[in-house]
């Protein structure tokens, strides 16, 4: 359909801002927003005419209004936050403020503004940003983030999944890797609360979608649960499906709900499959070495937290559109440890998108591979 094409978006997103455009030598394409915090809004295989994968709130662009104190939910593909969301250390809301959605408010440090571009090229481009926070419990962050955006190539994305790519596929991939300092003059710990890296990749919901959520099997006795799955309530049993390795989570924009996995079960990699438009969607990041002894922010709505630092590595959100009637879409979101940083000290998180289209044979193959899922079996 016209309405689904990379052009389209593109011209949709030029009507409101500048578009940083990354193009690679097969037809992939990613577009970045520096006016909307340097977000990677879309992407596609196949140039102009191709599908394009990143969910943009049609209505809220149109609308020239980018000043919402709640969110402003531009959409996109890869954009970075920070967190914990909520509990005693969150960022989303005041002191006395109750935790429900009539009071949750985005900081405007990494929620509104342009973020300058520090350096372009054909296939990359670095961004960076200068603000402050401050939690729940009062603790201010001093913060400089740099966020550079890499268009991959083939061979570069190959590498990076350790398999070989079918070539009757066609691929769009582009990783974030986003650097946060500790621009202020004392040590970030724990007793004022910790802020981590959270990247958040929002895709158009479709009524037969799942999100594909590897996990270490394991006894609960000694992992703990394989996954969070009440969030915003518990997630009904034929919306999250635990198999022997995997949890699949319904994303079909129909029930609002997120799904988690801790740092001692995740993986390095999550995904989501589309069977109607033959997408297999992969999502990496760097997940350190022993993450199951690091600390990572709980953002559980809770005004007490049994371990404000026992929180997950990769989660997976289903909305429902309901705020303002724009249609729904659903998440893919990793995220650090807790930054503990002296002064000047900094942490890195990398976050890859890869799309892949063509054949449900080639894509079974990939997905076999890299998810450990048969494609077949999902549902």
């Amino acid at each position: 359909m016209p309405d689904c094409t990379y052009a389209h978006d593109v011209a949709l997103l030029r009507n409101c801002a500048e578009v940083v455009e990354l193009a690679g030598p097969a037809g992939a394409r990613a577009a970045v927003v520096p006016a909307f915090q340097g977000r990677v809004m879309t992407s596609t295989t196949a140039d102009d005419h191709g599908r394009s994968f990143g969910w943009l709130n049609e209505p809220f662009l149109a609308s020239r209004r980018h000043d919402d104190p709640v969110f402003n939910n531009y959409g996109g593909e890869d954009r970075f936050w920070l967190g914990p969301e909520a509990g005693p250390f969150g960022l989303w809301f005041e002191a006395d403020a109750p935790m429900d959605l009539a009071h949750v408010r985005t900081p405007a440090g990494f929620g509104a503004g342009a973020w300058p571009v520090k350096s372009q090229g054909p296939h990359a481009v670095t961004l960076t940003r200068q603000f402050h926070v401050t939690n729940r419990a009062g603790t201010r962050f001093d913060c400089a983030v740099e966020r550079t955006i890499d268009l991959l190539s083939r061979d570069s994305a190959a590498s990076h999944l350790g398999v070989g790519l079918p070539g009757e596929l066609e691929m769009a991939a582009f990783q974030s890797a986003n650097t946060l300092t500790n621009a202020g003059r004392g040590r970030w710990n724990s007793r004022g609360g910790l802020p981590s890296i959270w990247i958040l990749g929002m895709f158009k919901a479709a009524p037969d979608a799942w999100a594909i959520l590897p996990y270490v099997g394991g006894d609960e006795r000694t992992l703990g649960p394989r996954a969070c799955i009440d969030y915003f309530g518990a997630v009904p049993p034929e919306r999250a499906q635990f198999m022997d390795d995997h949890l699949l989570f319904k994303v079909d924009g129909r029930y609002r709900s997120k799904v988690g996995i801790s740092p001692a079960r995740a993986t390095n990699i999550l995904g989501s499959f589309d069977p109607s438009a033959e997408a297999l969607t992969l999502v990496q990041y760097n997940l350190p070495a022993g993450a199951a002894k690091l600390p990572y922010v709980n953002s559980m709505w809770q005004e007490v937290q049994e371990d404000p630092f026992a929180g997950d590595a990769v989660n997976s959100y289903n909305d429902t559109g309901s705020r303002d009637g724009q249609a729904t879409f659903y998440e893919l979101e990793t995220s650090s440890p807790a930054a503990a940083l002296k002064a000047e000290e900094s942490i890195t998180h990398i976050h890859r998108t890869y799309h892949f289209t063509g054949r449900r044979e080639a894509l079974k193959e990939l997905a076999r591979k890299v998810l450990g899922v048969d494609l077949d079996k999902l549902g």
